[in-house]
């Protein structure tokens, strides 16, 4: 056991996740730092419980072996939750703790929108959880502002400079974007090199461009009808979904329809999580389309000279946040991307510099956004791509009442008792649930790493049940299937689950296996994708095949596919429960996250900003003015 993991002592029934949270006192994180063996010229400091952990510390270990990768994925989620964050604390708690291995758990970081709104917080629940819990919920360290920040400022720039280049003739904007020195000499800022290399002009000094050069360098002429880029924040607001801006008398009359995004679904999130160093981010975020010419051309935040100020915006947000559980095992929460329209994963940064730090024979255990059929497929195809990692075993969360939904259930209603089928024995309905479980087992199967199932346990599941789920996904074909009580438990909980873990890193025999090549079109790799839901086809409405035509003519058709489909079924339709298949996949339209590195295929309509309830989780959450200790947050 290491110097910093702990023993928790644990009650029944459990309690409230943020009264387990308050009741450990956390270490202070250099503690945990010192146990990974990072040199303190690595960190800084962030309080007494959190730690940025510089790019620096991957550098300096450079030389050493990766420890065993492990991903964690799941069924098909239903409204009953099926503890996808909790089985990876509890698993690295188990680890740690107990099994006395190096290890770290990687995790996204949480959109405050979700913790005030529906779904709470995301530290995981019961004795498996990261800690101080309101810090992981809440600020952190400023990571999903400095997003904020650099998207909305880049939102600036788009229409500030439409409204300048209006107003303008071509050779009064040319004066004002390279105004001449006190000497009378004019010359380029460093960035506006990169538009010249773009255009194809090689000079370097503005006084010897042409007049035909002038325009084309100073006239982006964004069509505002093709501007995908949005404004956005971190709070759950329907009504800012859509809204006119430009109304003030300043901007005479140039008026534009947009909206706001929650701050996570930014491709500014996405190439914070997807990227491999300060230098990539420069780049990535340079290349990021905001949308198009008057003459179809795509228009970067480069060639509004805005890539560098944005990227020192996000220069210490490249850092990941160390910080830890229950048990007192370390954990590197960095990025949170949506998992439909982006790729629901933690960040490329955090999950290298843990595999160097914990070397061979230790643990690197990350979580994947929703089901196994889309965040794990992103994982893979989007995320070990960027990366160059390769996972030994990915875990399959599942719930013996969430696999009696798949198989049939009665549908459940929030606010609503669970119906009787859910908390008795009803061996036949887990059965035909499994059908569900048995095609993420054998999709994940594909990419040539070891399955292992998780059972989350809870109090109402029968031995025969159990025995079911394990043994159908042992004929699925997973290497091993292990029932877990991490909730209730903590890491002790969780140690069955790894040491079948550890066994099914260690029997790796094949290497990882794409879904699709890059080198294939956008429609062969939708459909590729497609296929592996269970779908027999695909149909496209005429604004897809209109994107797909153009991000295939402006040379981004080799990028990765990132599907933005609803999580609750296989296919398109969120009824649809089990595995159903023979349906035909719709794509309303087709989109680019071009810096982030990915086209997404919408199927569907997927909302991006999300609204609050009518009793929404901020009614449970208070200070005690007395200790400073927060409550209600879950």
């Amino acid at each position: 056991m290491s110097s910093s993991s702990r023993k928790l002592e644990v009650v029944s029934p459990v309690p409230a996740d943020i009264d387990i949270a308050n009741s450990v006192e956390p270490l202070h994180i250099s503690e945990i730092a010192k146990d990974l063996n990072i040199n303190p010229l690595h960190y800084d400091l962030y309080g007494k419980y959190k730690a940025k952990v510089l790019l620096s510390a991957f550098d300096e270990l450079q030389g050493q072996e990766d420890g065993y990768y492990v991903v964690v994925g799941g069924i098909t989620p239903t409204p009953l939750g099926e503890g996808k964050s909790t089985t990876t604390v509890g698993l690295c708690q188990a680890l740690g703790a107990y099994l006395d291995k190096k290890v770290v758990t990687c995790l996204r970081q949480p959109s405050q929108g979700p913790t005030f709104g529906i779904k709470g917080g995301a530290a995981g629940g019961g004795y498996s959880q990261v800690i101080p819990m309101d810090e992981f919920n809440l600020h952190l360290t400023g990571d999903i502002h400095a997003i904020t920040a650099s998207n909305n400022l880049l939102a600036a720039a788009i229409d500030t400079r439409i409204f300048h280049e209006t107003s303008q003739s071509d050779k009064a904007l040319f004066n004002r974007l390279c105004p001449p020195n006190k000497e009378g000499k004019r010359s380029f800022s460093d960035i506006m090199f990169r538009r010249l290399t773009k255009l194809g002009i090689s000079k370097t000094s503005p006084e010897e461009l042409t007049p035909e050069e002038i325009k084309k360098f100073a006239r982006l002429d964004i069509d505002p009808a093709s501007i995908t880029w949005r404004r956005v924040m971190d709070v759950n607001d329907r009504f800012l979904r859509k809204i006119t801006i430009g109304q003030g008398p300043e901007e005479k009359g140039m008026t534009r329809e947009t909206g706001f995004d929650i701050s996570v679904a930014s491709e500014i999130m996405a190439v914070l999580a997807l990227t491999t160093s300060l230098g990539d981010m420069r780049e990535r975020l340079g290349k990021m389309v905001i949308g198009n010419s008057k003459a179809g051309d795509p228009i970067t935040a480069d060639d509004l000279g805005v890539g560098g100020a944005l990227t020192v915006l996000m220069k210490d947000a490249i850092n990941p946040t160390l910080m830890q559980t229950l048990e007192g095992t370390p954990v590197l929460v960095h990025a949170g991307p949506f998992a439909n329209i982006a790729h629901g994963n933690s960040s490329i940064v955090a999950d290298k510099i843990a595999l160097k730090l914990v070397g061979p024979g230790g643990f690197v255990v990350t979580e994947a956004g929703f089901g196994s059929d889309i965040g794990t497929e992103k994982f893979m195809n989007i995320k070990c791509r960027y990366s160059g990692l390769t996972p030994q075993c990915a875990i399959v969360v599942a719930t013996v009442r969430a696999l009696k939904m798949h198989g049939g259930g009665p549908d459940v209603v929030a606010g609503r008792p669970l119906d009787r089928a859910y908390v008795s024995e009803n061996v036949s309905l887990v059965e035909a649930g499994c059908v569900n479980l048995a095609k993420h087992i054998s999709n994940t199967k594909a990419y040539g790493v070891n399955v292992v199932v998780a059972v989350n346990m809870f109090s109402t599941d029968t031995e025969a049940e159990l025995n079911a789920v394990r043994k159908f996904s042992m004929d699925a074909g997973a290497f091993d299937a292990v029932v877990c009580s991490h909730h209730a438990h903590g890491g002790k909980g969780a140690v069955d689950l790894g040491i079948a873990v550890e066994k099914a890193c260690q029997n790796i025999t094949q290497p990882l296996r794409f879904l699709y090549p890059l080198d294939i079109s956008i429609k062969d790799k939708i459909e590729a994708i497609a296929k592996s839901y269970g779908a027999s086809g695909v149909e496209y409405s005429d604004q897809a095949e209109k994107q797909i035509e153009m991000y295939t003519q402006q040379g981004f058709s080799n990028l990765p596919i990132c599907m933005s489909k609803t999580q609750y079924s296989f296919s398109h339709d969120a009824s649809k429960k089990g595995a159903p298949s023979g349906f035909v996949l719709p794509i309303r339209d087709v989109r680019g996250s071009i810096g982030a590195g990915f086209i997404y295929p919408l199927v569907g309509t997927m909302s991006t900003m999300p609204g609050l309830p009518t009793r929404p989780c901020f009614y449970e959450i208070d200070i005690d003015t007395e200790t400073g200790k927060v409550r209600g947050l879950s």
